[in-house]
């Protein structure tokens, strides 16, 4: 049996190398898919070490499609006979680098995993979760901060924890990113008037609450290493997709406005939309008086035909007949030229303009190339070279960097149990007939 008592703390980093500005820091991950497993890559990539414990078997997210695995020396799309340890998804190759892998059953209704989780747990500053029913586990809050009262904890579920308040028992609501859109009221701002809500691709939601984890996590980090005193972290996905509404919930309580959906349109000036080229299509955008006027100059207009504050200041403005006459001049002018016609010359007065890229046309960008945004490293489970987006926010003193792809599964097992619980081999050969490691 394991004395806690006697558990001497372990100095971050012992397993990964020195740099960026967590360094220091270790982390202990339980979860899957997205946002708990980024917030875990983004302290990952700044120096943290972390420590992601799968379940025998391996995380769900190694498993989103598309999977790929090695044919000879070129990597293709993996077919479900192809074994869990020779095919990855191309999701982890970007998330799962830089963290430990252990294989670990953190179900701590089992005595000897309960046991194993509380010595990592004297050995972590953070412990990050987003697998909601953590109480059934038999893992609890009091017992993690009695191990260790520094700790910082951080839940990341779907509507939040009871012990935070709750309505209407959604605190066991299962959670998705297209749901947290939704009843965060996101969802319903994005499409077109006479259309559906749209939904936000790419998982935004999940990015967006793993940013707020994230943040919450380095402040109560912070504290902790002052007073010496831990805390829970609350992330909720409605209330992380809310608190990005700019002014719609002071609109509602002050003027009892309910913001609707404006397509592409801001909805509050002119111009601030997306209009047809000949070819594609072209953002223009110009808040602000003097920012119109440049626009008004770069159109052959001026202020004088179409006043801002009566053609474009508001929403007010931009729906008037004046207003809509303007519309109608900007669709004409941008109409009459390809996309990049249109960007370059207005590019000359300096009004802000694009034209939608695809991935493709984001990856040959010189500028991205230029800023280093794309970077090489080996993912451990294919054993090959691999392409992926580098850093965002870039860090000037304390830069990121990839000291290896996404781990095997189960790579550290042995040695994060041999360093920081102190087994032996005898002691991890019970816990795999147990079926707490494989």
């Amino acid at each position: 049996m394991l004395d806690l008592k006697k558990t001497e703390r372990i100095p971050a980093p012992a397993f990964i190398p020195k740099f960026g500005a967590l360094s220091g820091m270790r982390v202990l991950f339980t979860g899957t898919i997205v946002a708990g497993p980024f917030t875990a890559t983004l302290l990952a990539e700044n120096g943290a070490e972390v420590i992601h414990a799968e379940r025998p078997g391996g995380d769900n997210y190694r498993l989103q499609s598309p999977v790929v695995t090695l044919d000879g020396d070129k990597i293709v799309i993996a077919g479900p006979e192809v074994p869990m340890d020779k095919k990855v998804s191309t999701a982890w190759i970007q998330e799962g680098r830089n963290k430990l892998s252990l294989s670990f059953n953190w179900d701590l209704r089992v005595p000897e995993a309960k046991e194993v989780f509380l010595a990592l747990i004297k050995q972590v500053d953070v412990y990050v979760e987003n697998i909601l029913w953590t109480e059934k586990l038999g893992i609890r809050d009091d017992e993690l901060l009695a191990a260790n009262p520094q700790l910082v904890i951080c839940h990341i579920s779907g509507f939040g924890r009871k012990e935070f308040g709750e309505g209407d028992d959604w605190s066991t609501r299962r959670c998705y990113d297209p749901i947290a859109q939704m009843e965060g009221g996101w969802m319903n701002l994005n499409g077109f008037t006479d259309g559906p809500p749209v939904c936000g691709a790419s998982f935004i939601n999940d990015y967006i609450t793993a940013y707020y984890a994230t943040i919450g996590i380095v402040m109560a980090y912070n504290s902790a290493q002052k007073t010496g005193q831990g805390q829970i972290i609350d992330v909720s996905q409605i209330e992380s997709m809310s608190k990005g509404l700019n002014d719609c919930f002071v609109n509602y309580f002050l003027l009892g406005m309910i913001k609707e959906r404006s397509g592409n349109a801001t909805g509050i000036f002119q111009p601030g939309d997306l209009y047809k080229a000949k070819d594609n299509y072209l953002y223009i955008g110009s808040s602000g008086e003097a920012s119109y006027n440049k626009f008004m100059k770069a159109v052959d207009s001026s202020a004088e035909r179409f006043p801002y504050h009566t053609c474009a200041a508001s929403k007010e403005a931009i729906n008037s007949p004046e207003g809509l006459e303007l519309r109608k001049y900007i669709e004409d002018w941008v109409a009459a030229r390809t996309a990049q016609e249109g960007l370059d010359h207005l590019s000359k007065y300096n009004v802000a303009c694009a034209i939608p890229k695809n991935i493709k046309e984001v990856a040959d960008s010189a500028h991205y190339q230029a800023r280093h945004d794309f970077i090489e490293y080996v993912d451990e489970t294919l054993g090959k070279k691999v392409k992926a987006f580098g850093f965002a926010p870039k860090m000037g003193g304390t830069p990121q960097k990839i000291w290896r792809g996404g781990p095997k599964i189960g790579q550290d097992t042995d040695a994060i149990l041999k360093t920081l619980v102190g087994l032996d081999d005898s002691d991890i050969a019970v816990l795999k007939e147990k079926g707490i490691t494989d």
